[in-house]
């Protein structure tokens, strides 16, 4: 993997690739120069056959304080606009991920690392993690996807109270909403949720990244369009050798090796 100043990356497992947001100094909070680290380490796993899950986590007692509040006092409003520019292409280029982004919350989520964390697959969190978009405390709303995710994944009425009162949930309310799958000890939790992501990796990739493209899709078309969605890749997926060798490892009882065609 490249370099960067800002986060560090590290193949966790095969297929696996761990990315850990590395400003502790800072809370991890998102800068210009985490954002174009973040933008150039998606682009190019996104056109890696090779990867087959990643998971999304924070250095120290954070996963992500926010956009940088000190980088941006001061800034012009042109300037502002450019960096938040930069910030959209960077959530796409996570959205776009072909294969799973599973996020291990650590420590607090807000506002703009609350989306990152939106935008992930799924969401573990540590027993410590707190998650929530102050925005309109700062006057502004969440502008990388926070509003639109956060009611697909907890509700119109529970997004609208978070969004509004701009006040955080902790693990066991974000949970109880939906807003994560579970929560784990904070010393366990990114090797609990890397041997997930190492379970998923032992799948068919082909599978996996239509179900992550069918179930995104599928979830804001009409029942019968995004059923025929989920019948055209079903159709399009038994006839390749991943599913062949799917059925022959069943039969055969022996794990099956998966190549990806």
């Amino acid at each position: 993997m490249s370099d960067y100043s800002t986060i560090r990356v590290q193949e966790a497992a095969p297929g696996v690739v761990l990315v850990t947001l590395n400003r502790p100094e800072a809370a991890n909070a998102l800068s210009t120069a985490m954002g174009r680290d973040l933008l150039d380490l998606w682009t190019r796993l996104a056109a890696d056959a090779s990867v087959r899950a990643a998971v999304l986590t924070g250095e120290g007692r954070f996963f992500c304080a926010g956009a940088d509040l000190k980088e941006r006092d001061g800034m012009t409003d042109e300037a502002w606009a450019d960096q938040h520019r930069l910030f959209e292409d960077m959530i796409r280029a996570q959205l776009a991920c072909p294969f799973p982004v599973l996020a291990a919350v650590n420590g607090a989520a807000m506002g703009g690392g609350a989306e990152m964390a939106l935008a992930c697959d799924f969401a573990w969190a540590g027993e410590s993690a707190r998650m929530g978009l102050p925005e309109a405390g700062l006057g502004i709303i969440p502008g990388l996807g926070g509003t639109q995710l956060l009611t697909r994944a907890v509700g119109e009425r529970r997004a609208s109270e978070m969004l509004m009162s701009g006040l955080p949930v902790d693990a066991a309310e974000a949970l109880s909403i939906g807003l994560v799958n579970a929560v784990r000890p904070n010393e366990s939790l990114v090797a609990d949720l890397v041997a997930r992501a190492v379970l998923i990796a032992s799948k068919a990739p082909l599978s996996i990244r239509a179900v992550k493209a069918v179930v995104r899709t599928g979830a804001v078309l009409p029942l019968a369009e995004a059923m025929d969605l989920e019948l055209s890749e079903y159709n399009r997926l038994f006839t390749t050798e991943d599913r062949r060798e799917g059925v022959a490892a069943f039969n055969q009882k022996r794990p099956a090796v998966f190549r990806g065609v």
